[in-house]
């Protein structure tokens, strides 16, 4: 028995696949297979994940995939990072429920995705978002109107955020803020606006002892826990882990009392959060793998790294 072509699947089968083969791919190799392909990706359900953190917009002149944009679409050299984004986005009409931003997101296209994506499950917000970007964000926080997952790139105007999110959304169950330094006001802030969030990463974060057993005390219906490669704290302390015996998945590896070896810079990655069934009954997912990519280890675990 011969095997079918790909150009001769269904449409529904053929957005299926391109919904997960990422941006780039649906921009510079799909649409210029076959007409059949082409079509698929006009689809807005194959613009649903948005991950914009796998691309390099920091050098337009030398970057080969912008070269590729720009010639394929004819855009003349005159393509911006805010261009770009609104051009990708656009192309969602507005289903998208997940998005990462690049590094170098300008303001414009925040408050732009705000408008035009309100069903994000997801968002990942990048590490070094200026202040003036974060300033907006409590204010767009009731623009998406199911989120579900929240990261984070630093504990800047966090109560304001906590508070949006505990005013708009019931839902809620995840939060990610790697490399921040949670202090007390952020930890109570956590205890006070999110008491049932379900799912907590803080990994490579600055956190004194005290801080991290507040949360732990607080936040009883916690189900996964990233606190690996802490300083504050030393795995394995006996007390940190009776509190965290209810936690489904606590991870505190590699934390420590003091920071040992200055030198010490982590890599990280952006990616690794779940934009599908996000809801209490469902499989809980290791959202907050930014360093590794993720697999469903079985029915009733969490999303495992390997």
């Amino acid at each position: 028995m011969k095997g079918g072509k790909w150009e001769d699947l269904n449409m529904d089968s053929l957005v299926n696949v391109f919904g997960r083969v990422g941006i780039e791919s649906l921009l510079l190799d799909v649409p210029f297979m076959c007409k059949s392909w082409y079509k698929a990706t006009l689809s807005p359900l194959c613009w649903r994940r948005l991950d914009f953190s796998k691309i390099s917009l920091n050098s337009w002149s030398y970057d080969e995939s912008i070269s590729r944009l720009l010639d394929k679409y004819q855009l003349h050299d005159k393509l911006s990072v805010t261009a770009f984004i609104k051009f990708v986005v656009k192309r969602s009409a507005r289903s998208a429920t997940f998005l990462s931003l690049l590094d170098c997101c300008t303001e414009e296209a925040l408050l732009y995705v705000a408008d035009e994506c309100p069903d994000l499950r997801v968002l990942l917000l990048p590490h070094c978002l200026p202040h003036d970007h974060m300033l907006q964000i409590p204010n767009l926080i009731s623009k998406w109107k199911i989120l579900a997952i929240l990261r984070l790139g630093g504990t800047f105007h966090l109560q304001e955020i906590l508070a949006q999110i505990n005013i708009h959304y019931k839902n809620f169950i995840g939060l990610g803020i790697p490399r921040a330094y949670i202090k007390q006001d952020e930890a109570s802030a956590i205890v006070t606006l999110l008491p049932n969030i379900k799912q907590l990463s803080l990994r490579h974060a600055s956190m004194e002892k005290e801080n991290l057993v507040m949360i732990l005390q607080g936040c009883k219906e916690l189900k996964y826990f990233d606190a690996r490669d802490c300083i504050g704290f030393d795995e394995g302390d006996d007390e940190i882990l009776k509190l965290a015996s209810h936690i489904r998945t606590f991870k505190h590896k590699g934390s420590m009392l003091y920071d040992y070896n200055d030198d010490y810079c982590p890599s990280y990655r952006a990616d690794g959060f779940h934009d599908g069934d996000v809801s209490d009954k469902s499989v809980l997912y290791n959202v907050f793998a930014w360093d590794c990519q993720p697999r469903l280890s079985s029915r009733n675990s969490p999303l495992c790294c390997l």
